[in-house]
């Protein structure tokens, strides 16, 4: 039950990301949802869950998009691997925490994503794609994480993304 949750929020922050908030743009930059649920499911299950849900979402951003295949599962995969990695490491009650945590990995992830295009030999100014897409996109998506983090904290602590105990 839990897979299929995750699966249609990702969908939603696809859907979100490429509706409601292209009105929502500021300076020319959307904010990156699924980095958040990615981020959020790493920070609070650890990196294999991070890692899974990181590849999941960035493959069907992938497929969806037209991009080239792997770009982005390759580089969501590794922010969720490393947000789980603060799993163990900090309070995962803190918003402050995990504002913070999204804002670096955002930036890590854009930076990877535009290493990646640089490897696939897409030019792009180093200048502009740091100041005009990679921070501002971080400090956006970070911007919304005190307004979307409980909610998900607590679905994970007692709702609907709770892993229930099997009983054989």
């Amino acid at each position: 039950m839990r897979s299929f949750i995750l699966l249609f929020l990702v969908l939603l922050a696809m859907l979100l990301q490429a509706t409601f908030f292209s009105f929502l743009q500021v300076a020319g930059v959307k904010p990156d949802l699924i980095l958040l649920l990615v981020v959020f499911n790493g920070f609070l299950r650890g990196s294999r869950e991070g890692a899974f849900l990181g590849f999941l979402g960035g493959l069907m951003l992938d497929i969806f998009s037209g991009s080239y295949i792997g770009l982005h599962a390759l580089v969501k995969m590794s922010v969720g691997y490393l947000a789980g990695l603060a799993e163990s490491r900090f309070y995962k009650e803190s918003v402050v925490i995990a504002t913070l945590i999204t804002f670096v990995l955002g930036i890590f992830g854009q930076l990877a994503t535009y290493l990646l295009l640089f490897y696939l030999d897409i030019q792009v100014l180093p200048f502009y794609a740091f100041f005009q897409v990679v921070v501002p996109t971080a400090i956006y998506s970070a911007l919304l994480v005190p307004l979307t983090y409980w909610k998900f904290y607590r679905s994970n602590e007692l709702g609907w993304l709770k892993e229930w105990e099997r009983t054989v």
